[in-house]
């Protein structure tokens, strides 16, 4: 159920949640909760672009409902290190530069180091599991999730309104290579105190059984690196501080020298290994420039770009195009990463350019070389029985991954119409054990494009797809605006179509009989005069070459 209607005021004593982003979608987290006139956020994070979105660098949460309320703002809590939970801070910091930041250790280090780029130090304050924190209205206790990344929290809150369990993103790996398991008996305690809205990570609720360990990878890595012949580069998060561990290991029982290169896999690697959450074996870990020196055999480059980032390491690497690093016969390339919805065709791109240049390639379809780092049915299943919530809020995914989350959560006893799946922007108040849905913020994309923030929308992303896709007409023709004559023109220029200039030859007769008429009527502008020319060559192109380009016409009044 969605309503067009704002929310009404909010009442004293209740909770109100709104989500901003990650209802829908694999990224852009954040949610805003608020009681008795004070805010708190958990998260904001990134969404990364598409390739029906063209030009865009990243996808912000829409923060004009906090515009006017920033200083309402008590604290910003960050469940972890992830960009999609992170990468949209520098971004609302820009509007308010001391919101506290509140977190683990890592994920602190990794926004504090994001934040110096963009010139911004922030307030911080670092927690763990069991620390217990009052964020204006909100007592929030921290626990210890399992995910792909070190130091993940999930939390609980409570204020006059009611409790919310927030799981952030998680799984329940039992043999976690950091010996750091989620905290079940703090869920069952938070159970046992009273859950009155649940909020739980949707990610792979549509996936049977449950996630294998994380411990796992390392066996089908030793076994790659036992077989390999030449030059090993392993792709993956930099922000997988577990699975970069396991190549170390792997590189280190063989014999090889790592090298991380990307810009993110160093800085993301260096916060890891000055704080303990990686362990460099000794030896091991090279520069890129001493590579030159150590033969092929005994190499391993541990890179970024898994996802086929265009400007990333490995793309650069499979277009032959990197300075220091290249692939060919004998080498082998492992993708140890998911993949990430909607960005099938970059990977596969990126997998077939590197098999034609000779390298071997392994990758989840081919191999145990990932792990997820989101529960699956098994572990939800146990985190609602054990939790027992009243209400039920998915979270963190697209719409198919909520549906199925939320019937997760009915099949453990959850009424239906307690289960709240919501839009971003959707609008829950939560109150003595009942959660409703009342009203609706507006809740758009924000695109960040080079420097622009939120100046493209979506008329300017079909402009892009249309010169992609359509190709560009340019026509040009100078007037004399007294005497209502044509003093040049029309010439037409095309940009991007199979066609040259010269098939334009048969429609400028009607193209400048068109102008000509329009120059008839006194009272025309130079912008009618531009439509009259565009319609007769929008028909045109129509009709005779099927294509719908981008047409920009152009009149001049001497």
């Amino acid at each position: 159920m969605v309503t067009e209607d704002l929310p009404p005021q909010l009442a004293k004593d209740t909770i109100r949640i709104i989500p901003l982003g990650g209802l829908g979608d694999i990224g852009r987290n954040m949610t805003v909760f608020e009681c008795n006139g004070r805010l708190l956020i958990v998260d904001c994070g990134v969404l990364f672009p598409e390739e029906h979105q063209p030009g865009v660098d990243l996808i912000l949460p829409d923060f004009s409902y906090l515009e006017d309320r920033l200083d309402d703002i008590d604290a910003m809590v960050l469940t972890h290190g992830h960009e999609d939970h992170i990468g949209g801070v520098p971004y609302l910091l820009r509007l308010r530069p001391d919101i506290p930041l509140v977190g683990s250790e890592f994920t602190i280090a990794l926004v504090e180091e994001k934040l110096a780029e963009h010139g911004i130090k922030p307030y911080t304050l670092v927690v763990a599991e069991g620390d217990v924190e009052q964020l204006g209205k909100f007592s929030c206790e921290f626990i210890a999730v399992n995910h792909s990344i070190p130091d993940a929290l999930a939390v609980f809150m409570r204020a006059p309104g009611g409790s919310i369990l927030i799981t952030g993103d998680f799984k329940m790996d039992q043999l976690p290579l950091d010996g750091r398991i989620t905290d079940l008996r703090a869920f069952a305690r938070a159970g046992e105190s009273g859950v009155d809205l649940f909020m739980v990570d949707s990610t792979n609720a549509e996936v049977p059984g449950f996630v294998a360990s994380e411990g796992t990878i390392g066996p089908v890595l030793e076994g790659i690196f036992a077989g390999a012949k030449g030059q090993i580069v392993v792709a993956s998060f930099s922000s997988h501080v577990h699975r970069v561990q396991q190549v170390l290991d792997a590189a280190a029982k063989y014999g090889r020298k790592v090298c991380f290169v990307g810009r993110s896999m160093v800085r993301n690697m260096k916060i890891a290994s000055d704080l303990g959450y990686l362990e460099i074996p000794a030896g091991t870990l090279i520069e890129l420039g001493e590579m030159e020196n150590i033969p092929p055999q005994q190499r391993v480059y541990m890179s970024t770009g898994s996802q086929g980032e265009p400007r990333a390491v490995l793309s650069r690497i499979a277009a032959s195009a990197h300075k220091k690093i290249k692939v060919g016969p004998g080498d082998t390339v492992i993708f140890a990463s998911s993949l990430i919805p909607g960005n099938e065709n970059s990977v596969f791109r990126l997998i077939n350019g590197l098999m034609k240049l000779g390298a071997k390639v392994v990758h989840q379809g081919n191999a145990a070389v990932h792990v997820s780092g989101h529960s699956a049915q098994g572990e939800l299943l146990y985190a609602y029985n054990i939790v027992e919530p009243l209400n039920v809020m998915p979270i963190h995914g697209e719409v198919r991954h909520l549906v199925a989350n939320g019937s997760l959560a009915v099949r453990t006893g959850v009424p239906t119409e307690n289960v709240m799946l919501c839009a971003d922007g959707d609008v829950v108040d939560l109150h003595g054990g009942e959660a409703h849905l009342v009203g609706r913020v507006p809740c758009g994309y924000v695109f960040v494009d080079g420097g622009s923030v939120g100046e493209i929308g979506e008329a300017e992303l079909r402009d892009r797809r249309t010169l992609g896709q359509e190709g560009f007409i340019a026509i040009f023709a100078v007037v004399d605006a007294k005497n209502r004559t044509i003093i040049t023109g029309p010439h037409i220029q095309a940009r991007g179509m199979a066609e040259d200039d010269t098939v334009f030859a048969e429609i400028l007769p009607a193209v400048r009989e068109a102008l000509a008429d329009a120059l008839c009527n006194e009272t025309a502008d130079s912008y009618r005069m531009q439509q009259a020319m565009r319609r007769v060559i929008g028909s045109w192109a129509a009709k005779t070459l099927q294509r719908a380009p981008m047409i920009i016409p152009t009149v001049i009044e001497a």
